[in-house]
């Protein structure tokens, strides 16, 4: 079982990349300690291009070093020192093609120790399928037919060995071969690691001291769900397997005391979220951010309070959010909100901007939109306030996506510029220190740091709160009450109004 032992307690979480604010995470820190941000936030998510990383904005890990260039241990350590609560990643299903393990199979190829570190897509599905002209074995279609897919095509990288063989490994997510003119081959992608392997255990145990010895309280457990794998299921989520690999993981996250915050994306109706809940652990709320922006288009608080009063009656201990790195979940709403409504929130955040990514290109198997919050509020600051005055009062940990807080709008040119596969640097603005201090002359932004300053100090907002949550047509209520403290917010969905009493 989970305990809530993080320094941060259930205060505002900051959450950006080390370079979002000045350049660095030493201009962070700064930024935290001026006047008008100062005592809002108990904690903050670093996202992991403050490690040695080569692509996709920090996940794909070379090394769990701190990269020494955007963040320094001294950065870590003057976060702690303030009082701040560090979250900090592990991303368990795969590492970099620079990482050293990999680097060494590359170099040793069958006489690697690290040959058995990643997933050898043949010696995997050996007398279960057909082998290729190409050298890779295509399994037969009742072990595959049930799989899921992160992108077109089978999910493997040929490795060149150096006896000249190609080797298949397992590879879900990004990869690139570049064929160079002197006839040598660079590679960039993120190589799915063996959990069956004694190393790879090896390499969870180190690298969770490593994060622990950086002062890390929560470790947000990337893309944990696609780690467990066998021949004929669908290697997303499969049960019990993945529970065990968690069990197995907190047990090592116990030793060092670190709380684990599992992060996956499954629908609302397949009931994933209650199964992390009854094992104890913490539950992202990727709920929030639609049924916000449904609540302030229709009108109605019905849904929301609806959720609301699950997590409590349930006792779910959640992270909230409005927006992150990864833009707003959709994909997630499925069962909790019809589908013909879903697909009415997915277009209106395309007529507001945002950029919809689509599993594998299957239409209308909707994942998330890519937007600032603002922009999918359809740049109403007023309702960015109200939006994250409501995600303030709803129960759990909330976090705060930079951008957001600062009022910022999408960027489409960012997009534009890094071409396919770019739709999320709509959401990922990097700011310079004069950027954000003029954000911080803005009202929306003066308001939110005011509602942060109010849930980070308030002594209602407790873990050992009784929360209450009511309902009527357009108008939420909810309630903390913690002992002889109360505080309520009333939230009008029509006129788009709140108060605080």
């Amino acid at each position: 079982m989970q305990t809530n032992k993080t320094q941060g307690g259930i205060g505002p979480m900051l959450n950006a990349y080390p370079d979002s604010i000045g350049g660095d995470l030493s201009s962070i820190v700064s930024f935290l300690r001026k006047p008008e941000v100062d005592g809002a936030f108990s904690s903050m998510y670093i996202l992991p291009s403050l490690y040695d990383t080569d692509l996709d904005r920090g996940f794909s890990v070379q090394d769990y070093d701190i990269n020494g260039v955007i963040a320094t241990e001294d950065d870590l350590k003057d976060l702690r020192e303030m009082g701040i609560g560090l979250k900090l990643d592990f991303i368990l299903n795969h590492l970099s093609v620079r990482s050293p393990q990999f680097k060494d199979l590359l170099a040793n190829g069958s006489e690697s120790k690290y040959k058995d570190f990643f997933i050898d897509w043949n010696a995997f599905w050996e007398g279960k399928g057909e082998m290729t002209k190409d050298g890779y074995i295509e399994p037969d279609p009742e072990y595959i037919k049930d799989m899921f897919f992160r992108k077109p095509g089978l999910p493997i990288m040929m490795v060149p060995f150096p006896d000249g063989r190609k080797v298949p490994y397992w590879n879900t997510f990004y990869q690139e071969i570049i064929e160079n003119p002197d006839g040598t081959t660079d590679f960039l992608g993120q190589m799915d690691l063996n959990v069956a392997a004694p190393v790879v255990w090896e390499h969870y145990e180190e690298t969770l001291e490593k994060l622990a010895g950086y002062g890390a309280e929560i470790i947000r457990l990337d893309a944990f769900a696609y780690a467990p794998k066998a021949p004929g299921r669908r290697n997303f989520l499969n049960e019990p397997e993945t529970w065990e690999l968690l069990e197995r993981i907190q047990g090592i996250a116990d030793r060092y005391g670190l709380s684990l915050l599992p992060e996956i994306h499954a629908t609302y109706g397949e009931g994933t979220y209650r199964t992390l809940a009854d094992k104890g652990y913490h539950v992202y709320d990727f709920f929030l951010p639609g049924l916000i922006i449904d609540a302030l288009d229709s009108g109605d608080a019905g849904r929301l309070a609806a959720w609301a009063d699950e997590i409590i009656s349930g006792g779910i201990k959640t992270v909230n959010m409005l927006g992150c790195h990864d833009g707003i979940p959709v994909l997630d709403l499925k069962g909790m909100i019809p589908e013909d409504r879903i697909e009415e929130l997915v277009e209106l955040l395309k007529s507001r901007g945002g950029f919809v990514k689509d599993l594998h290109a299957k239409k209308k198997l909707y994942y998330q939109v890519n937007s600032t919050y603002l922009s999918a509020l359809g740049g109403d600051e007023d309702d960015l306030v109200l939006a994250r005055a409501i995600q303030l009062f709803m129960p759990g940990k909330p976090q705060i996506w930079y951008l957001d807080l600062l009022a910022g709008r999408n960027n489409a040119d960012a997009v534009m510029i890094s071409g396919a596969g770019g739709h999320k640097e709509i959401n990922r603005t990097n700011l310079s220190m004069a950027d954000a201090e003029t954000a911080l002359a803005k009202d929306s932004v003066k308001k939110q740091l005011e509602l942060l300053k109010l849930r980070a100090a308030h002594p209602a907002f407790s873990p050992e709160a009784d929360i209450k949550v009511n309902a009527c047509g357009p108008v939420l209520t909810i309630t903390w009450d913690n002992g002889d403290d109360r505080i309520t917010l009333e939230a009008d969905l029509a006129s788009h109004s709140y108060k605080i009493s």
